[in-house]
């Protein structure tokens, strides 16, 4: 069966050491999760993967997985043939007939020759195949420095030819970090947090906060739409959706006004951690950036962390505003993130909250809540939807199954 080929580029893994066959297993298996039910293959060479597979599955969907998966420098599809100048040269022909040069006045040849048998060294294989690009495309000259047009050649247990080289999102395979899991809200930088560590390898989840009816039904498609748009990034994802609504009326009616924020910050993190430690991850994740709000300066902070079990991770916590949008652009969640459907920290927001707290303070004003009741009925009354790794749903669980699961085992 006729197969597509595509050459990926391998970046920080090659720096691995004796770990370096983990990092490529998982590499390897997060492009396979992404190209299911289609089969397909890989190859391992120095420096470099090949993918092999059917013809049946769609360019569009080899690209797509190539371009979200972590760890990924660069790709490009190309085509294989026998290590004989005349075969090389016919095949680098069809290929080229193949692209449309349109605009195009300057080319480059690239030739690397890992095969040190090979008769013809880099250099002379480079100006050999400028000769056939010229009887193809005639009136193209040469520019080593910006190019129109490169043709690469790799001469290894085979030569590989390919013209175009895209950059892939490079970082670590997802899933060689651990596991984590995300406050994921509706605005813009949750979802650019995500990006930011599943980058470094982190397997994410996902969890909501969600008060209906001060938030509506829009909100929460909202924030399944962002789930879905950075499952490919992620490798799957799962969102876990808390009802919260009647916690955060306790907070309202209890707790002092400028301190709402920071105490519903602190019951995210108290619950977070139940989540996290029922499902065996390692940290939580924010989408918090230093100064952005008043709930995000240091000493506010520093009171949210203490809440916490385990680490908390702030991956956006050096950036400004308009690197995250810059981000969120770019992975596709921006056009989502600024619907005008509020999440429930903006809903219930006091007109002037605390930016200086004092953590001992805040945790007895916390303390005197009594928030647990409000948490163990969020937890059981929560609702688990999976996506697989191209954002599409896979299922709906309660998370009241895993708790009492969790529980037997203990």
């Amino acid at each position: 069966m006729p197969k597509h080929l595509y050459l990926i580029k391998e970046g920080e893994i090659s720096l691995k050491g004796l770990n370096r066959g983990l990092f490529e297993k998982r590499l390897k298996n997060n492009i396979k999760d992404k190209l299911r039910p289609y089969h397909s293959t890989t190859q391992r060479q120095k420096g470099r993967i090949f993918l092999f597979v059917d013809e049946e599955c769609p360019r569009e969907r080899i690209e797509k997985a190539l371009s979200t998966t972590f760890g990924i420098v660069g790709w490009a599809e190309a085509v294989m043939c026998e290590k004989r100048l005349e075969t090389i040269f016919e095949k680098a022909k069809d290929l080229l007939s193949k692209f449309d040069a349109t605009g195009m006045r300057t080319f480059k040849v690239v030739a690397r020759r890992e095969d040190k048998s090979f008769p013809y060294h880099s250099y002379d294989m480079a100006c050999r195949l400028a000769e056939v690009v010229h009887e193809v495309f005639p009136s193209l000259e040469v520019d080593l420095r910006r190019p129109d047009l490169v043709l690469h050649l790799e001469i290894r247990n085979q030569a590989f030819l390919y013209t175009s080289d895209n950059a892939g999102p490079r970082g670590l395979p997802a899933g060689t970090a651990g596991r984590g899991l995300l406050l994921l809200s509706g605005g813009i930088d949750s979802p650019v947090a995500a990006y930011e560590m599943a980058k470094r390898g982190v397997k994410l989840d996902c969890l909501y906060f969600h008060a209906y009816p001060y938030t509506s039904d829009e909100a929460l498609e909202k924030v399944k739409t962002l789930a879905r748009t950075i499952a490919p990034y992620l490798n799957g994802t799962r969102l876990f959706v808390v009802p919260f609504t009647d916690g955060q009326l306790n907070i309202k009616d209890k707790a002092h006004e400028d301190a709402t924020t920071l105490m519903f910050r602190a019951s995210m993190m108290k619950l977070a951690s139940r989540v996290v430690r029922t499902e065996g991850m390692q940290c939580i994740v924010t989408g918090e950036a230093l100064s952005q709000v008043a709930s995000q300066t240091l000493p506010a902070m520093a009171f949210t962390d203490s809440m916490a079990d385990h680490l908390v991770l702030r991956p956006l916590v050096g950036f400004d505003k308009e690197e995250i949008i810059t981000l969120a652009r770019r992975i596709g969640t921006y056009e989502t993130s600024i619907l005008p459907y509020e999440d429930c920290c903006v809903i219930f927001s006091p007109k002037h909250p605390v930016t200086n707290p004092d953590k001992d303070e805040m945790r007895l004003q916390y303390e005197s809540l009594g928030m647990d009741d409000f948490i163990d009925r969020a937890l059981r009354e929560t609702v688990i939807y999976s996506y697989d790794a191209n954002g599409e749903p896979t299922g709906t669980w309660s998370f009241a199954d895993r708790l009492d699961r969790a529980d037997d085992s203990i």
